[in-house]
């Protein structure tokens, strides 16, 4: 078992989701600039941010494993961001209601001391119930989902506003693929059971 596993995210979502493999990890917030840049593709922003989040910790932390993460939601192939207040959220809904939003959940597993780097996107499909204005801003208002890629919590009530959900792994929808973390710790001579 490696000793020093870092999840580089301030998410309690990612932090819960990491915590069911029940292996010892601590968390660091990385803090880096998740604009994307310009004519890259969501999938290319989502792996970018996520390697840079663990480059980031792995930089000061260099004898550790380090699980960055980044997810992008596209409708159309257009970036859809965290909202981060109810009116962009409720914008985000309305264009989104009966419709399939595509979620790009990079993974990135930065061996600091080998500088080995594993990373992946795990696409996750979701289709949204055709809402009501009176059912989106119902939605809002109890779940507050201003922090999250595509104002919506699958964990959550936000179960509640999606038709259909498509994906290999349901834990990429809510940020961090596990499956294909197992493997990529695999690889690193880290099992989890």
């Amino acid at each position: 078992m490696h000793n020093n596993l870092i999840l580089a995210s301030s998410s309690i979502y990612r932090r819960e989701l990491l915590t069911r493999l029940q292996i010892p990890f601590s968390c660091i917030s990385p803090d880096v600039d998740e604009t994307p840049l310009e004519n890259e593709l969501p999938q290319e922003t989502a792996l970018r941010l996520a390697q840079d989040k663990a480059i980031k910790i792995g930089a000061t932390h260099t004898d550790a494993l380090v699980i960055g993460c980044d997810q992008v939601a596209t409708l159309d192939n257009i970036q859809l961001g965290k909202p981060l207040n109810h009116d962009n959220a409720t914008k985000q809904l309305r264009m989104m209601r009966g419709r399939e939003v595509i979620f790009h959940s990079a993974l990135c597993l930065y061996n600091a001391k080998t500088q080995h780097m594993q990373a992946a996107v795990v696409p996750y499909v979701v289709q949204f119930r055709n809402l009501t204005d009176a059912q989106i801003e119902n939605y809002l208002l109890k779940e507050q989902p201003y922090h999250c890629a595509g104002s919506a919590k699958s964990e959550g009530l936000g179960i509640a506003i999606i038709e259909r959900m498509t994906g290999e792994d349901p834990n990429a929808l809510i940020g961090l693929p596990l499956i294909a973390l197992i493997n990529m710790l695999n690889h690193e001579q880290v099992s989890v059971i």
